[in-house]
């Protein structure tokens, strides 16, 4: 009987660290970012955006993607919702009503890089968490990649 405890005990610990694993950390939506920024400028935009589009390539990692967008919060590129390229989400709320893209956008025209903090439905758990997604302006364009807290 000691056995079988001890094997569902080893069984229950994989799996929690398997599900920890399968979510992205704010140092990995660091890291991301850094990689496509370097991305993006040694390779240009269309090859970039290219990369950055592949739902199933090197910059989207469990629940971590690269999004780019204008200054206008017009969406030019996404990992993860390829259906949002093209549109303008400067009037998009979190749960909290906050325009967080208007807020992305605007820290942009002052900040070259930075980062922000909004709401959303986390989609592992479908709860509201606190979602914090890091950016860098790279001329005219904003990349950005988040991770939940």
């Amino acid at each position: 009987m000691k056995k079988v405890w001890i094997g569902l005990l080893i069984i229950a610990l994989t799996a929690g660290f398997a599900f920890a694993q399968s979510e992205g950390t704010v140092k990995d939506a660091q890291a991301m970012l850094a990689k496509a920024v370097a991305f993006y400028k040694a390779n240009g935009q269309a090859k970039a955006f290219a990369a950055f589009d592949d739902t199933k390539g090197k910059f989207v990692d469990r629940d971590i993607y690269i999004y780019v967008s204008d200054m206008n919060a017009k969406v030019i590129s996404h990992g993860a919702n390829p259906a949002l390229i093209g549109k303008t989400l400067i009037d998009l709320k979190d749960s909290d009503g906050k325009q967080f893209m208007k807020e992305l956008v605007d820290k942009a025209k002052t900040s070259p890089s930075g980062s922000i903090d909004y709401k959303w439905t986390k989609p592992t758990t479908k709860k509201v968490e606190t979602k914090t997604v890091f950016y860098q302006k790279v001329g005219d364009v904003i990349i950005a990649c988040g991770a939940y807290k």
